[in-house]
């Protein structure tokens, strides 16, 4: 690993199946211990369950409001400021309940890759 600064591109947004947009801040082979993006999710929209195999993943909520699901976890409310952690493998979604964008930070240790993503 090398010290760099990664400058925001915020052309380089694109829609997961997963269903959400994606700005990837941080992912790549040279910084694999952790991977960064920055996920929004479009009012009135749900991503779809899915799980990450051997990735741990944090959501920051940055801006908005909406339900999280995890694993066997009742619906939980979240809006800025919260924190949710979500072990490998556990069942996950989230849904925005507010009239704006709901935006949060996905930190995913190790870095995430579309084979560790399985959709249920």
């Amino acid at each position: 690993m090398k010290p760099c600064i990664k400058k925001l591109d915020s052309d380089t947004e694109y829609y997961f199946d997963e269903g959400c947009f994606i700005t990837e801040l941080s992912n790549d082979a040279d910084d694999a211990d952790l991977s960064i993006a920055r996920a929004r999710v479009e009012p009135g929209k749900t991503t779809q369950w899915h799980y990450l195999q051997g990735v741990t993943e944090r959501y920051v909520i940055l801006e908005g409001s909406g339900i999280v699901e995890v694993g066997d976890l009742e619906p939980q409310s979240v809006s800025a400021g919260d924190s949710i952690i979500i072990p490998p493998g556990e069942r996950q979604r989230i849904r925005n309940t507010g009239s704006t964008d709901l935006i949060f930070l996905a930190l995913c240790t190790p870095r995430f890759t579309k084979k560790a993503y399985s959709s249920l």
